[in-house]
């Protein structure tokens, strides 16, 4: 996949298209297609879409299947393997589906439409389909499939029920001898259940016995008689069966052929309604396509935005230069757009749905727009990059200058190329400087250029250059929100200090701030050039802010006494160590701490509170289960109980003297 598919997100559009096809050879070519180079194929392709939207929107979807398999049976039948009767009756269902295909391209023909007419490459053997369908059912071969199966089958039928019978006989003459009132069928044979006592009363051959040895399966003497004329007719019944499928097998390879051309054709058609099914879910238009390097989006959309809440964007580039300017005898075409406006407002999304449509026109798929003219290009080339991740700000801005000058080594005049947030990412006067040198290559270059940038130096660079215009992304002073409209022919308004003088900053600050932006000869008083905010305090407003009270400090004893508590999660500096309290701060100052593996006195001026115990713990909780050891604690609760003699609690070392 090349980079500016991702880029664009054109690899999610192909997974929605592919979705849509049925075969496997549509989807393999869908995650293939590239942009046509050639204006004939390229029209040829978009009609092609357009007939199968409208087909689809009038009969709805083809009777397509995957013909997953078709090839593999068809060259089994050439190698003169038989098929089995399921294999055959998966092959006369495609015949099927190529016959109700055929029908439905048959009605498509009242609506005039060339792509109807491949009807015509379609043969549905409907013969041979029909005479599969009449002896292969179910998997099997039907008994109808020939005079001697069904005479064969009958036979069977006839001497399985007389070996029943007898085995039934024996049973009703030998019922006390019986472990059971009904015969089994036993390694093939049918057989009559004796308890093992009475295995000598019944004439015939031992064939089985149950789990527990109690019970004898026998064939009856009376029965084994049949046994061997069943087999016979088993035997010529798998032999006419064989004959049967090796006939049918011949018929399969004997059409090959046309069987090729049929599931030729239904891919190529899978392909092209795949292209229409993807046009219905997008709610997409047949573009006009040009080589004059003009792109017309009127009510335009990101395909995978929700329809509901997209902006509809209106855009033009490649007119000639007096429509905007009124340039009269001007012969250059508009050939760049420089948007600028406040973050978030939408201007990535209003360049790459540009983009996007351009890519999809020229892969023959319709746009999401209401009216589309859209250029042919010979390449795409984008650098697209959020550039607002402040640690990675070095990293960001070697990455996007590589892919620009990527980007400049491989433009030509039949280009595309989108940059957003031009020159970003490092300091803003060398960032600004790069951003127009890199827009007088692309000037120079004849190719087409849609970018972004928040610098105001290259909207006046813009406005200079006749072939370039500025555009902005609209904004909602009311609401300070952005609308996502682009206006193509205006500069982005300086919405931060709107913003700044909306939420309260004095004027003397929007000032200072105008002058480093702008220069002493720039937005006196106006903060935005045409935003001027009337009314704008100079200083910010008087507002009494309550004073500091000092608190008395208490004794030191007792100050320290209540500054730590046992349970207290603390922090030992300067190792940022954590630890419990153990005792509370003494009158020397020092406080006993746990930590993970040892318990240590340490001056108070060390420690840090975290959480204080009264947060971590119950206020009746048992301190002993951290600090004791289990031996002191168990001996602990028995001296509560009762006295106990010679007990010795082993205490810890105390406070060093």
């Amino acid at each position: 996949m090349d980079h500016y598919e991702h880029i664009l997100e054109f690899d999610k559009i192909r997974e929605d298209w592919a979705a849509f096809a049925l075969t496997g050879a549509a989807k393999e070519k869908i995650m293939e297609v590239k942009p046509f180079l050639s204006e004939s194929e390229l029209r040829k392709e978009l009609a092609e879409t357009t007939q199968a939207r409208t087909m689809l929107d009038k009969y709805g979807n083809p009777p397509l299947v995957s013909l997953e398999g078709v090839g593999k049976l068809t060259g089994a039948a050439l190698r003169g393997e038989c098929l089995g009767a399921a294999e055959l009756e998966s092959f006369a269902q495609v015949l099927v589906a190529v016959r109700r295909f055929k029908g439905y391209l048959s009605r498509c023909k009242a609506l005039d439409l060339s792509l109807a007419y491949y009807e015509e490459n379609l043969d549905a053997q409907e013969e041979l389909a029909e005479e599969i369908t009449m002896q292969v059912r179910g998997g099997t071969v039907c008994d109808n499939a020939s005079k001697l199966l069904r005479g064969l089958r009958g036979d069977i039928m006839r001497a399985e029920q007389a070996m029943r019978e007898k085995a039934e006989a024996v049973i009703r003459s030998n019922k006390d001898s019986m472990s059971d009132s009904f015969a089994t069928q036993r390694n093939g044979h049918i057989c009559v259940p004796v308890k093992k006592e009475y295995k000598f009363r019944i004439s015939g051959s031992v064939i089985d016995k149950s789990a527990t040895g109690n019970t004898i399966f026998i064939e009856p003497a009376a029965v084994a008689k049949y046994y061997e004329e069943l087999v016979m007719l088993r035997l010529s019944e798998e032999d006419e069966v064989r004959r049967i499928l090796y006939a049918l097998t011949s018929k399969v390879a004997e059409i090959s052929d046309i069987m090729a051309e049929n599931v030729r054709v239904m891919e190529k058609l899978d392909y092209i309604f795949s292209k229409g099914k993807l046009s219905q879910e997008y709610n997409g238009v047949e573009p006009e396509v040009n080589l004059s390097g003009r792109i017309v989006i009127e009510d335009g959309r990101h395909p995978l935005m929700d329809k509901k809440i997209c902006v509809p964007l209106q855009f033009r580039i490649g007119y000639p230069v007096e429509e905007y300017h009124g340039q009269k005898g001007a012969e250059e075409n508009i050939r760049g757009i420089v948007i600028t406006g406040p973050n978030t407002g939408g201007k990535t999304v209003a360049i790459k749905t540009v983009a996007l449509a351009c890519l999809m026109a020229q892969c023959g798929l319709h746009v999401t727009c209401g009216k589309a003219s859209l250029c042919m290009r010979s390449n795409y080339l984008c650098d697209i990059g959020d550039g607002q991740s402040l640690s990675e700000n070095l990293s960001t801005f070697s990455a996007h200058i590589v892919n620009v000058l990527d980007i400049l080594k491989n433009i030509s005049p039949d280009s595309l190329v989108i940059l957003d947030e031009l020159g970003s990412g490092t300091d803003p006067a060398e960032g600004m400087g790069l951003a127009v040198a890199i827009l007088e290559e692309l000037k120079k270059s004849g190719a087409l250029f849609v970018v972004t940038t928040h610098y105001p130096e290259v909207k006046q660079y813009a406005k200079r250059e006749s072939v370039i215009l500025n555009a902005r992304m609209t904004f909602d002073r009311e609401s300070l929100k952005p609308t996502y409209r682009l206006v193509i022919g205006e500069a982005g308004e300086s919405c931060a200090f709107y913003i700044a003088a909306r939420y309260g900053m004095p004027g003397r600050m929007l000032e200072r701030a105008a002058r480093a932006v702008y220069g002493e000869c720039g937005q006196k008083g106006g903060y935005g050039k045409e935003d001027q905010l009337a009314d704008i305090p100079k200083e910010w407003g008087n507002s009494a802010a309550p004073k500091l009270k000092k608190q008395r400090q208490p004794a030191a004893k007792g100050l320290l006494a209540e500054k730590f508590h046992r349970g207290d999660s603390v922090m030992i500096y300067p190792d940022k160590k954590l630890a419990i309290v153990c005792e509370p701060v003494n009158d020397r100052g020092v406080l006993r701490v746990q930590l993970t593996d040892k318990k240590i006195w340490i001056n108070h001026k060390r420690v840090k509170l975290i959480v204080s115990a009264q947060e971590l713990y119950p206020a009746d909780y048992d301190f002993s289960i951290i600090f004791d050891t289990p031996e002191n604690r168990k001996l602990r609760h028995e001296m509560e109980r009762k006295y106990v003699e010679g007990a010795v609690l082993h205490c810890e070392e105390g406070l060093p003297g």
